[in-house]
Order: C-alpha cells, then structure tokens, then sequence
C-alpha cells in the first residue's frame, strides 16, 4: 500500500513515491516500500525520502527536510538563522536594502528562467491604489517587479463581530497566491483590537519588496513583493496564518473555516532581528517559498513573542512585509489595456482605469481581486463582450489575451471552455492529491455556461473588428503553448472543438418535432451549478438554466454560422445555413418553457405573504400589481420536484443583449415584460435604490424561496453590477433597432416601446445612484430607518465576501448611457 505523501516544514518528505511491487524501471531504487530516483531523491535510514534540489542533495532533521544554507537542525528540530548567521536576503541578515525595501543600487539585476531580466530598482513610478469598502480597506500596488493586493480588515463599532475580525491580506497574481494572518485582542474583549496601515515617509502606505535571488534560493527568482507600516491599537495574537494560495484563504474564509493539516504544518516560525518575527512555508513544488514578517518599528519598544506557532504582538507599529519568489506575470498597463480611442478614459475615470489594468496581464485577464485574481473564462468573455469598444486590440492587447487564454485551456476532448485555472501551489496540492507529484495547472470544466461566449467573442474580433480581421490568419496559426495539455494544436483547431461541440449538442432541439424539454441542454450529471448563479441554491437546484438555453445557446449559434461564412471551419461550410436554421428554432422555441404568468390576485397575495414572512420590514408594494405579472423562472426541474423555479431574475439581460429576435409577437411581448419588472420597486419587481436585484423570490409561493434567495445569499436579493450593465447595453441595442430599416414591431407599438424606454432610464438613474459601488463584485442593502441602504455582502452573517474590483464590474467604462433615449 502507497504511503501517503507528507508535506512538512521546509521541504517535503517524500514517502512512498512509487507503490510496490517494484516497476520495471531498473533505474527506481527501493526505500522502505517507495522506490525512487537517486537523480530526484536521497533515501535517509532506508525509508525516508528527501529531494535533489539543483542537484544537491537536502538534508534529514527529524521529520524534514532542509538546505543547510537556510536553515540548522538542533535535536532533530530545525532551527533559524543558520549556522554563521542569518540566510541571505532575509529580514535581518544585514543586505543592504533602500527604505523602499529595494536593494540599495540601481544596478544589481538577476534573471528569471524565462530570460528576462528584473532590475533592481524600478525606473517607473510604481502604480498605486487605496479603495475603502468599511470594514475593508484595500491597497494596491504595482511596479516592474510584482502585483500586489492588501486587504486590512478591523472591525466597525457596528460589525457584527461574529463575521468580522481583525485581519491583514496580501494577495498576489502571479500563482494566485498570496498570505494570510488572523488576529484577536490579548485581552480577550472582542471588538477591541483594530489594525491599519499608516504611511513611512511616502504619501501611501505600500512601498515594494525586492531581493535578487542568490545561493539560498530554490527557484532562482528574486523575491517580490511588498512593505508597509502596520499599526495595532492594542496588543494582539496571530490566531491563524495562511500562507501560499488564494484558494487555500478562500477555503478558509468562504467555508467552515476550513485548514489543512500538511499547509498549516509546514510554516515555520522564527525569531529575526530586532525582535520581530518571519512566518515562511515551502510550497509543494519543493522551491517556492512565501515569507511574512512583523519587525517592531523604530521607536517601539515591544518585542514579538512566539509561542505555541503563534505570535504575541504588543500594541505598536510593526514593519510588515510579504514576500514569495515565483515567476511573475506581464501586466498591461492602462494604456496597453485601452485602444487608442480611449485613452482619455484614464483622466476621466482614472480609479476604474487603474483596477482595470490590475487585473490585465498579456496572457490573460483576472476575474477580481483578491479571491479570483486568476483566469475565469465565462467572467473575461463576458467583460469582452461589454468591455471591446474600449479595448486595445492586435497582437499583446487585452482582446486577443482573452481569446487565447481561453483556446490555451479549452478541453481538447470534448470542446467544453475552461471555467476556472488551477495554478501555482494549488495545482500542485490536488495534483499530489490524485498520486501525482507535479506543478502542472489544472482546469474544471463543469460550467455548461461557458462554451457559448466564445464564439460570440470572436465574431466580435475577428469578423466586427477591422484590427481583428486583419489579425485573423495570424492568431489562428498560433500554436498552443500552455501546460493545459493542448500543446501542438493551432488556435484554430481548438475553436473548431469547440464549435463542433456547440452543434453536435444543439441538434436534436433543433430537428422537427425535436423542441421538448428533454432536448434542452441540461446541467453536467454530477453537477448542481453550471452558469452564473453557481452558489448552491443559485438556480434553485433546477438541471436546465433559463440564460443558457434561451440566450447563450442561439447566440453562439448564429455566431457559428457567420464565422463559417467569413471562411472560418473549412470543413463545415455547411454550418454558414446549418447553424442559423438551429439558432432560429432555439430563439422561437425556447422562452415557453421558463415562462410564469401569476394572475393579479394571487400576485397580490403572494406578495403581501412574502413580504410578511421575509420580516425586513420593508413595504410590499402590492397595491402597483394590476396586471398579470409574467417573468422567466430561473431554471427547470428545481428542487423539491419543482417543474420550474419560480424566482424573477434579471437574466432577461442576455437575450436582449445577445440575440435580436425576429418572432416579433414573442419579442414585443419579452420586451415589454422585462421593462415592467424593471419599473416595479421590489418586491413586486427588481428595482430597488440599491440597484437592480439579480434576483425576486416574492412569487414562488414556498418558504423555502424566502429561505433560499435572501440579502446575505451570493445569488439572492442582492446587486451585482455586470447583470445591469448588460442589461442597459441590451436595452439600448433593443431600442437601436427601431432605426433600422426594418424595424421590430414593438417600436411602432407605443405603450411598449414608451414602455421600454422608461425602463431603460429608470435602470439609468439607479445605475447613477450608485455609481461608488458599480466597480465591485456583489453588495446587498439592510432596510434601516424606512429606506434601503448599501450594505457590503461580506458583512452580513453567512455571506460571501465580495471582491472590491471585479473585472467584468469594470464594464461601464465601454457602456454608456445614451442621452438620446432619454
């Protein structure tokens, strides 16, 4: 039987690396029941493994392994500085660094594996950013050598102390990784301990973090990252410190508090000079090491204890920095990520322009900071989509990272597009997880969402875009590179995967007599999220979304069919007639089957019994109901034997900004229901002052709606900003239509075209009202003093924290409200 892998301090100790009985391999020598490479490990005592790091082979101490360099070992137990003194590099060693943290010279430089070479001292300005977000404050910063994320969490005088605590965050980029520190009062009077950053000599807080890599390094990277002054109101305890990937911080604060024994195991805790303290952990790749260190400020007077692996920190100013040696990525800058047609954009909105290029990197684009600050396929292809008018396209702009990134990761086998990267120390986790010891990233792919933005996306670029078309025969040449196992395939053959999926999947609604629920495209079998609403209750349990099979699918459909007339799938020039027949049966035939119609009276009662049993206090409208109320349910077979999930929505928003229908009774009748559910206050509709709501459940007619879709739910009664920008982008490109020359019928319809248009500015000025919160991921509102107020969602107990920048949140900088329509 395998020995399960262990990973301890410093490095891992690997036992049990290959199963007996023995391979055939004669080069694999035995030790204990593992066998091994001698070019990989050196085997201790016959049955305990360390690895060849460099080709030099690490060292046994008690349950570790270690390099000499960095560390000693003392009666089995590792002990820091090492023999002769303190490793290089580290706090407290004596290497000369600017009051920047900057290796003191401008000259010294040292080379990444990719060859290029990282200077000493950057010779631009470092961008910087602080948003607040009470009790969060954020702070960004970015120069030559890293990106950087800082989260400071210090409790309100009215938080809710059993979701909000005293904590400090660095999140990085580069792997998705980043570190994590817990705190509470020594006094043990919760609520009374606070933390902030303060300013050293500068004018901001962070200021960044370099050293070369040398003799002691693993990775032979220079270690990034950042510095600041942090100051704590009384003395404190670290509680629980993470350090390595997001996901494991995520897991953390997302979920019941989740820790991993073989993370948590492997920091090690030492004493550095000054009295201070550094916190390190050896990822799982064996090189990658990510420290953080409090060194008492000069003037103070305290002294950091450790004990028990924690850290006991007398009230002060601490100078903390958080470091790791990873490779880094390209960012963009604000102007590499916007076209030369909008460049103007970084004066006007120079706050969303800055987290715009935060989260833009030459290879792909994050979905959000801190807890997505990795690749998202649905999310970039949906800020794409909304987000290309102001763009920078052609070979390295933001356009074609996006498109790429999503070629370089697309399932080969079955066309399906990549929802989310594992990277960096994560990767490495699950894969030791399966038995496999590698750093390769990793994708899931249960999103059923996703594969349909694609095409769209490159209609938009390759066919819409002048750069793009002339752009066309180059990009898909492109050989894919990336360790996502499509190496060797060109761009063009993983967009022809994917197509070929979206039409094999779409046919059989399509044929005739073939438009039943049973050939709608369903969740995957072992999954209950599969789009947007990917909470658990975010669809209500149901297996066939209403966004995917009315908007998502016709949409890439006719998209496929103009790519294959402008020459793209050479094997399928059938597709340019094929794939616009399927699209028109999927948009004529699709609605029906989400479709809810609630009589006025028991609209009225539903209403008034919801508002009754949700107990926020807040009116329920129901006198505005005078009319039938029709909406589109979330989703088919729900829960609890529920043929349709009955909670009002705002996904209405694809349709409209996705496919332009020509069933003009259906149409008129579509538009005309979204703009009454717009106009209405919730919750007889979604408006509300806070924003438009994602989601009503005021006419399901079961408590389990009220229960299921509250304000501290992820997917619930709550705002997200990217749901209203495309749905005033779709309303617009609705209305836009009436001047075509052969306008839809709604336009000459005047009570529903006055009626759209009331909704589109009615959706405006709530956009208007809350324009500080329209660049984060997700808030929610409390009804306090007879009026809805904006309440952060992650303040709210059960909830998910929300990102502060979100990059498909970033979209109202391409959409626009237009004076004319009002």
């Amino acid at each position: 039987m395998r020995v399960p892998f262990v990973v301890l301090p410093v490095l891992s100790a690997v036992v049990g690396v290959y199963s007996a009985p023995p391979p055939a391999n004669p080069n694999l020598k035995p030790c204990g029941d593992a066998y091994y490479l001698s070019s990989q490990y050196t085997c201790y005592n016959g049955d305990f493994l360390c690895p060849v790091l460099n080709g030099e082979a690490t060292l046994r101490c008690g349950p570790a392994c270690y390099r000499p360099e960095m560390y000693r070992c003392v009666n089995g137990e590792l002990v820091y500085p090492p023999a002769g003194g303190a490793a290089a590099g580290s706090p407290g060693s004596g290497s000369a660094t600017t009051s920047s943290g900057l290796p003191a010279g401008s000259s010294a430089s040292s080379s990444s594996p990719s060859g290029t070479v990282a200077a000493a001292v950057c010779t631009e300005t470092p961008t910087t950013q602080h948003l607040s977000d009470p009790p969060y404050e954020n702070y960004f910063y970015s120069d030559c050598h890293s990106s950087n994320q800082v989260v400071v969490t210090s409790p309100l005088p009215a938080s809710n102390l059993s979701v909000i605590g005293p904590r400090l965050l660095v999140a990085w980029p580069a792997g998705n990784s980043g570190v994590l520190a817990y705190f509470s009062p020594q006094n043990g009077v919760n609520g009374s301990l606070g933390i902030e950053l303060v300013n050293g000599t500068t004018d901001q807080p962070l200021s960044g973090s370099y050293t070369p890599a040398n003799g002691s390094s693993l990775t032979s990277n220079p270690r990034v990252g950042i510095s600041t002054l942090v100051r704590f109101n009384s003395s404190a305890i670290l509680t629980v410190p993470i350090l390595g990937s997001v996901r494991t911080m995520r897991d953390f604060t997302e979920g019941p508090s989740i820790l991993v024994p073989i993370v948590q195991d492997a920091i090690v805790f030492s004493p550095t000079a000054g009295g201070g303290a550094m916190l390190s952990r050896l990822w799982f790749d064996n090189t990658t090491t990510s420290e953080m260190s409090f060194v008492p400020a000069s003037g103070s007077s305290g002294k950091i204890t450790i004990n028990n692996r924690t850290l006991e920190l007398p009230a002060g100013t601490y100078n903390f920095t958080a470091t790791f040696d990873y490779p880094q990525l390209h960012q963009l800058s604000a102007p590499e990520v916007l076209n030369n047609q909008s460049q103007g954009l970084i004066a006007q909105y120079p706050d969303q322009t800055t987290s715009l290029s935060f989260l833009s990197y030459s290879q792909k684009l994050l979905a959000g900071a801190w807890r997505f600050l990795t690749y998202f396929g649905r999310d970039s292809m949906i800020s794409v989509l909304l987000l290309q008018p102001v763009l920078s396209e052609g070979e390295g702009s933001a356009v074609e990272a996006v498109i790429s990134a999503v070629l370089e990761r697309l399932n080969r086998t079955d066309g399906s597009v990549c929802h989310e990267e594992t990277i960096g120390d994560y990767a490495t986790f699950l894969n030791l997880e399966k038995n496999i010891t590698s750093t390769a990233p990793g994708c899931t792919y249960q999103m059923i969402d996703t594969d349909y933005y694609l095409s769209p996306v490159m209609v938009n670029y390759f066919v819409n875009s002048a750069i793009g078309r002339g752009r066309r025969d180059a990009f898909l040449a492109t050989t894919s590179t990336q360790d996502f196992g499509n190496q060797g395939l060109s761009y063009a053959e993983l967009a022809l995967i994917n197509a070929e999926k979206i039409m094999n999947t779409s046919a059989a609604f399509a044929q005739p007599g073939g438009q039943t629920q049973a050939n709608l495209i369903h969740l995957k079998a072992d999954q209950i999220v599969g789009e947007w609403r990917d909470s658990t209750y975010g669809i209500g349990g149901g297996r066939i979304p209403y966004d995917v099979n009315t908007a998502l699918v016709p949409a890439a459909l006719r998209a496929i069919s103009t790519l294959s007339a402008a020459g793209f799938y050479p094997s399928h020039p059938e597709w340019n007639t094929t794939a616009a027949e399927y699209a028109q049966v999927w948009e004529d035939n699709t609605l029906q089957f989400f479709q809810v119609t609630v009589p006025v009276s028991e609209a009225q009662t539903l209403v008034t019994n919801y508002t009754s049993a949700a107990g926020y206090g807040f009116p329920s409208h129901a006198a505005n109901i005078t009319s039938d109320v029709v909406y589109h349910g979330l989703s088919l077979m729900g829960n609890d034997n529920q043929p349709i999930v009955k909670v009002m929505n705002s996904d209405d928003c694809f349709r409209h900004f996705l496919v332009n229908s020509t069933n003009q009774t259906q149409l008129t009748a579509f538009v005309n229901q979204t703009a009454n559910n717009i106009l209405q206050p919730f919750p007889v509709g979604l408006s509300n002052p806070v924003g438009m709501l994602v989601a009503n459940p005021a006419y399901g007619g079961d408590a389990v709606y009220a229960a299921n879709w509250t304000n501290s739910a992820y997917h619930g009664t709550v705002v997200w900003s990217w749901p209203m920008a495309m749905m005033a982008a779709g309303l617009q490109r609705q209305l836009g239509r009436c001047a075509d020359s052969s306008p839809p019928d709604f336009c000459a319809d005047s009570p529903v075209h006055g009626n759209v248009l009331a909704a589109y500015n009615h959706l405006w000025d709530i956009i208007e009202a809350n324009t500080p919160d329209l660049s984060t991921e997700v808030w929610s509102w409390l009804f306090q003093d007879g009026k809805f107020v904006v309440e952060p969602l992650g303040a709210l107990p059960g909830a998910t924290e929300g990102d502060i920048r979100q990059l498909w949140s970033l979209t109202f900088l391409a959409v626009m409200r237009d004076s004319n329509l009002r």
